[in-house]
């Protein structure tokens, strides 16, 4: 019942979001920094597979970003990071309620009487 599809999917979900988080972080710390390029990380189609197939598992990919970078280098745009912080926050907060109610249905299942 722990191994279910949900779980696994939403669990993957917080790893993958969290990741997220560590990347904008990073990236945002790193705006000043010459030649540095920035931090991405996916897994949402991943993830989208992974159900579909019965799993619910993904490992998420970490990548750097393509964008154009200025003169010394640094592709960092603070604008992009604070959207996909402002992004990854709401859909952490949905995805952890979203384990915690799933969670706290199994609980009486687990009861013993």
């Amino acid at each position: 019942m722990l191994n279910s599809i949900s779980i696994n999917a939403l669990s993957s979900a917080l790893a993958g979001l969290s990741a997220r988080q560590t990347a904008t972080a990073n990236n945002i710390a790193n705006i000043n920094t010459p030649g540095y390029r920035a931090q991405t990380v996916s897994f949402e189609s991943a993830l989208a597979a992974s159900v579909q197939a019965g799993s619910g598992v993904v490992t998420p990919t970490k990548g750097l970003s393509l964008e154009p970078t200025q003169l010394d280098g640094n592709n960092v745009n603070l604008d992009t990071e604070d959207i996909t912080n402002a992004n990854t926050v709401l859909q952490y907060q949905f995805a952890s309620q979203a384990i915690s109610q799933e969670l706290t249905s199994i609980v009486p299942a687990l009861s013993v009487n």
